[in-house]
Formats: structure tokens, C-alpha cells, sequence
């Protein structure tokens, strides 16, 4: 419950900042809050809308540099790994959501590394060769034996037998 009189919103009309708030409601569904105020100086009355505004996800790079996270990169990355293989994109958009939500609640900050392990680790239960793909560039094969000891990670973690 708000206060009677709430210093700090400013009156359009007198720029007093002491208004008071008559009725309160829901507006856009539910994703705003629209206010009707008095003013106490000029008693004229004004509208205000509150909306939330998340905190915005930075990732900090292995360089340092800080980013904002950027699901539109990530979504690249995958769409390239996954070329010619039956993936839904609607099954990316999951994926990056699920990244971007966990992120969000580890906190404002997440680095690269956490960021590309948590994408490979979703990508792996949607397609194998799409995660090897990635998993590739991700974590920069050099040569064959990169590809082989990761699938065999694959076979050992699905519960079959590596040969």
C-alpha cells in the first residue's frame, strides 16, 4: 500500500513534489500501474504509469570487456551449427530464453564461458551433431581427436559404451 503523500513525482503543472495518490490500477495487462495523483500545492490532478524494468544481463568477456547479453548472437551461432540438421528454430528460442533466465538469476553479471557452456549443455539434448558443431567452435578444436573425445563424452553421459 502506498502512502497517503509520496515525495518525489513531480506535478506537471507547478513542478511541486508533493503529490498524492488517489486510485491505483492495473493497465496493459498487468505490466503497468497507472496512478491518478493530486498535487497538493495547485491541487490539479495528473496521471503517472509505473512499469518494471529488468536489470539488464551483462556478460563480461574473457578479455575483460563487459557486453549486454545478446540472444540475437547466440541464436547466429546455433542457426550455423545446426545448417542442414531437423532443428526447429522454436527449440533455439527455448534454449535461449532458458540461458537468459538462468543467467537472471545468478545475478546481473555472467561471464562468456558460463554463458557458452550453459548454451552447449541445452543443445547436447536437442541434437548431438548441432552440439558438436558448436561445441567446436566454442571450445576451438584443433584437430580429430577434439571431435572424438567429445562425442565419446556424449556416448558416456547418454549411458552408452564408448568403443
Amino acid at each position: 500500500m502506498l502512502p497517503a503523500s509520496f515525495s518525489g513525482v513531480q506535478c506537471p503543472i507547478c513542478r511541486a513534489t508533493d503529490t498524492r495518490v488517489i486510485d491505483s490500477r492495473s493497465a496493459d495487462g498487468g505490466e503497468t500501474i497507472r496512478r491518478r495523483r493530486e498535487c497538493t500545492s495547485c491541487e490539479r490532478r495528473f496521471n503517472t504509469f509505473e512499469r518494471v524494468e529488468e536489470a539488464s544481463l551483462v556478460v563480461v568477456k574473457r578479455s575483460g570487456l563487459r557486453e549486454p547479453f545478446d540472444g540475437e548472437k547466440i541464436s547466429r551461432g546455433l542457426i550455423a551449427a545446426s545448417k542442414g540438421r531437423p532443428v526447429e528454430l522454436a527449440d533455439f528460442e527455448r534454449l535461449i530464453c532458458g540461458v537468459e533466465e538462468e543467467a537472471r538469476s545468478n545475478g546481473a553479471d555472467v561471464t562468456s564461458e558460463w554463458v557458452g557452456l550453459a548454451v552447449l549443455d541445452r543443445l547436447r539434448h536437442i541434437d548431438e551433431v548441432s552440439y558438436l558443431r558448436f561445441a567446436s567452435v566454442y571450445k576451438s578444436f584443433n584437430d580429430i581427436a577434439d571431435f572424438e573425445r567429445e562425442a565419446r563424452l556424449i556416448k558416456l553421459e547418454a549411458g552408452l559404451q564408448a568403443p
